[in-house]
């Protein structure tokens, strides 16, 4: 996997959400621009305190995300 240095997690922001560089905006927020059709450009106007590196490691760790397995723990 990429090391991704843009995605944080904290429990006390945003609920634990991932998110870019600990700002409370979410991976979530950012892949549901692009998937509305938003462009790079518009949503760095929307959001001018991120970068265009923040929304690509967005949508790489989305995309590492979806294809991750994840196994239940065994219950004894």
């Amino acid at each position: 996997m990429l090391a991704l240095t843009r995605i944080s997690h904290d429990p006390n922001v945003m609920g634990g959400k991932p998110c870019i560089r600990g700002m409370r905006v979410t991976v979530g927020t950012i892949v549901g621009l692009v998937a509305s059709g938003k462009s790079r450009e518009e949503i760095l106007g929307l959001y001018p305190y991120l970068e265009a590196d923040d929304i690509a490691e967005a949508l790489s760790y989305a995309a590492w995300r979806v294809e991750e397995i994840e196994l239940p723990f065994a219950v004894a």
